[in-house]
């Protein structure tokens, strides 16, 4: 019993070095310009295999090695098995652009499988210490943005020089409101799960609010019906799901905060900004590809999947094949077709479009079911802020290319992990709060020095109670609030 006690220690001290090397990476790699050069996304795929070696040994010395399935496995690997075929076979119209996607897809996949894993046997403190990291993230980034933005130098880190459509750490503004798109509503869902007068949730609103504000000083049009898509369907979500007091508690508090964001974002915005969000309907813009343009990319796009029906002219060479389609002369080289769906059409074929498709129908029957029970979790809001961030740069991708950015592309692969993970999957997981567990016995089963260490700030945080925790208000069925059993234990957030 003591040898199996000392090996669930290591065990655990596996996964959570694991968690700690993603939290990392996923810190890192949106900082190096977007992980867009070549030694940037090589370095995630580095990461990528470390994080599978931590998770494998972990693993390993399980004394029943468990393995999460996902119904995403399949067209995942299927069109990673494309994507070979196509290099492999000579099936392509640029071999090393094509190795490259592979390469870059690779890094996703594991990046989605690890995840998975990784957070289906993590405990409730770990979930909080992910959300505690990426609303730390998104403030810290979004605020150095800010900065940047309003020094006028145009340059990033103020010694990069950049075009006029730079913004933070991306050289393209679009790029980084696709990153925001995932990380405001993660954040916010994090600080949503606090309890209301929790210390924490007050002290981290401005973690949310400040990436509010970048989004919109970015400029970017299709960030901003993005994020207005996420917060309508995160509206709906709300006004189905979550009864009757805690409705009108997050929406208050929903509806203060994109107001404060947008008013702050009115007052230091400058005119060029504004007036460009309010083009957004827009067809043509000067100097820039205009949506009338990406429409007509788009459209040529469909030209070459018409030429190219079944596998496409291969991963990644969509800038080889596009100059023979064009139907508009311009100076500037089209690398990519501003939508991801056409350009995924026209390099993968219809046998990707129907992996795509598949992978699309799946994630929205995992993500939104059962949220009636999901929201009764912390995990629950979680996975709601990560489901909200894949909707938001699904949207963007119709006139953009975020996915192809190796950055935004982990940060979907993580999100769209948490999203779809089952929630069975997440009961009776180690360091799991059962009914009736004491403080005393979770810290027991936590065992990891890493947790302790990663954690030990949210313990603190935490120590005036929770929703979801000790001593807490919560909600009955028809949304009263009742205290819990303090008999029973910290249990009324987690039935």
């Amino acid at each position: 019993m003591k040898h199996e006690v000392v090996k669930g220690k290591s065990r655990s001290s596996w996964f959570s070095a694991a968690r700690l090397v993603l939290v990392a990476t996923l810190v890192v790699v949106p900082l190096d310009f977007g992980a867009d050069e070549t030694w940037g996304w090589t370095s995630l795929l580095l990461m990528a295999l470390v994080l599978l070696v931590l998770w494998t040994i972990g693993t390993i010395q399980e004394a029943k090695p468990r393995i999460v399935w996902s119904p995403f496995y399949i067209p995942a690997v299927f069109f990673l098995l494309l994507g070979m075929m196509q290099f492999f076979t000579q099936r392509t119209l640029n071999p090393t652009s094509t190795r490259e996607a592979v390469l870059k897809l690779t890094t996703d996949v594991i990046l989605f499988f690890v995840v998975i894993q990784l957070f289906s046997v993590a405990s409730i403190k770990a979930w909080r210490s992910f959300g505690l990291a990426v609303s730390l993230f998104a403030s810290s980034l979004s605020l150095f943005s800010i900065v940047q933005f309003l020094s006028g130098d145009g340059m990033i880190y103020w010694a990069v020089n950049s075009s006029q459509g730079a913004f933070g750490p991306y050289f393209n503004r679009d790029h980084y409101a696709g990153l925001m798109e995932m990380l405001i509503p993660l954040a916010a869902a994090y600080v949503l799960s606090r309890p209301e007068g929790h210390p924490i949730r007050t002290m981290l609103s401005f973690a949310v609010l400040l990436p509010v504000v970048s989004l919109l000083l970015a400029g970017s049009r299709g960030g901003l019906i993005s994020f207005l898509a996420e917060v309508l369907v995160f509206g709906a979500i709300i006004v189905q799901y979550v009864p009757g007091q805690a409705r009108r508690g997050v929406a208050t508090a929903a509806g203060l905060g994109v107001t404060v964001a947008g008013a702050l974002f009115f007052w230091i915005a400058p005119s060029t900004i504004t007036g460009r969000l309010a083009t957004v309907a827009n067809l043509k813009h000067r100097d820039e590809v205009g949506v009338a343009d990406r429409l007509q990319i788009s459209r040529d796009s469909l030209r070459i999947f018409r030429d190219f029906p079944w596998i496409g002219t291969g991963m990644g060479s969509f800038e080889t094949v596009y100059p023979q389609y064009q139907s508009e002369v311009t100076d500037e080289i089209i690398d990519h077709a501003h939508n991801d769906y056409a350009e995924a059409l026209a390099e993968a074929g219809l046998v990707g479009g129907i992996l795509i498709l598949t992978s699309l129908v799946t994630f929205f029957a995992l993500a939104f079911r059962n949220l009636n029970e999901r929201l009764k979790h912390e995990r629950g809001w979680m996975q709601l802020g990560a489901t909200l961030g894949c909707c938001g740069l699904l949207v963007h991708s119709l006139v953009d290319f975020n996915l192809h950015m190796p950055a935004n592309a982990a940060w979907f692969a993580v999100c769209a992990a948490l999203a779809s993970m089952p929630l069975g999957s997440l009961v009776g997981v180690e360091g799991q709060r059962s009914p009736g567990d004491t403080e005393g016995d979770q810290r027991k089963r936590k065992g990891s020095p890493i947790d302790v260490a990663i954690e030990g700030a949210v313990d603190s945080l935490d120590r005036r109670g929770s929703g979801f925790g000790r001593g807490a208000s919560c909600l009955d069925a028809e949304g009263r609030r009742r205290r819990p059993d303090r008999d029973r234990g910290p249990d009324c957030g987690l039935r």
